[in-house]
């Protein structure tokens, strides 16, 4: 039997045979890319029109699922309005599998669920409606009663 160390590294051998598990980096590229869309109220449809792509591979790149090549990673970058780096920003450092925490990190939470927040509609609506504010007085009174009702205290301000 031929050895298959060129093999995808999202291939893992703990999962049923043709079974992947997305690459940290994949999904985080993904992730991103899904941020930005949202932020500029496309739709996936419309995002792969511009690439000549259908919805369901655009669905398949946000969700980390299929990689990003270089040259359609370029193509996104030019279609969403930011550069290739935008991508990376917060990127998960090293390879590691995002089941397994690094070692002496595992109690400090990460701020992807930043980025995950944002990417929802909830967190892109609530970040919309929120910057729409004028009144700075109104705005640090909406940020006191959010930090209210997470239960903590209110800033010093």
């Amino acid at each position: 039997m031929a050895d298959n160390n060129d093999m995808d590294d999202t291939v893992t051998d703990d999962l049923p045979r043709g079974s992947r598990r997305a690459n940290p980096m994949d999904v985080h590229v993904g992730t991103r890319v899904r941020l930005r869309r949202m932020l500029l109220g496309m739709s996936q449809e419309k995002l792969g029109e511009h690439l000549g792509l259908t919805f369901q591979q655009v669905q398949k790149y946000e969700k980390g699922v299929n990689r990003i090549g270089a040259s359609r990673l370029f193509d996104l970058a030019k279609v969403l309005g930011v550069p290739v780096q935008f991508f990376y920003d917060e990127a998960p450092a090293g390879t590691y599998s995002a089941a397994e925490p690094i070692a002496g990190f595992a109690e400090q939470p990460g701020e992807s669920y930043v980025v995950e927040f944002l990417g929802s509609r909830d967190g892109l609506e609530l970040n919309k409606a929120f910057a729409r504010i004028k009144d700075p007085k109104v705005r640090r009174s909406i940020v006191d009663l959010a930090r209210s009702l997470a239960g903590e205290e209110e800033s010093q301000s």
